[in-house]
């Protein structure tokens, strides 16, 4: 999907971010050392971001719950994918809506929603 958040837009530099969701025990780094940064989102979620420990590259992110667990589902930046049938796929849904800048369009067919949607 795409996020219009604050917090999205400054993670990748650019104007929206497209993610896929992966279920988390499913995420799996083939090479290197991510870096993890914890933070509060915009959401107010507590949420750890990985990185590519060489470039700095945005690779995934997560939910923290409150007993420390990673959330069931993982955010994985799209554009760190080899599969680029998983990246060619229309998007599901896009998040934060009302931050949408003007020149962007609404992705027909996608679930519009105005916040995040919620995993444990």
């Amino acid at each position: 999907g795409l996020c219009h958040c604050h917090d999205c837009r400054k993670l990748t530099g650019s104007a929206y971010s497209h993610s896929v969701l992966v279920p988390t025990p499913a995420v799996r780094v083939v090479a290197g050392t991510p870096k993890a940064v914890a933070k509060t989102a915009e959401s107010g979620n507590a949420v750890r971001n990985y990185f590519c420990g060489d470039c700095g590259s945005p690779l995934y992110g997560h939910k923290i719950n409150p007993d420390g667990r990673p959330a069931e589902v993982t955010v994985v930046r799209a554009g760190v994918l080899d599969d680029v049938e998983v990246v060619e796929r229309r998007p599901e849904a896009e998040l934060f809506t009302g931050r949408r800048l003007g020149w962007v369009a609404a992705v027909e067919g996608a679930g519009q929603f105005c916040g995040m949607l919620e995993f444990s």
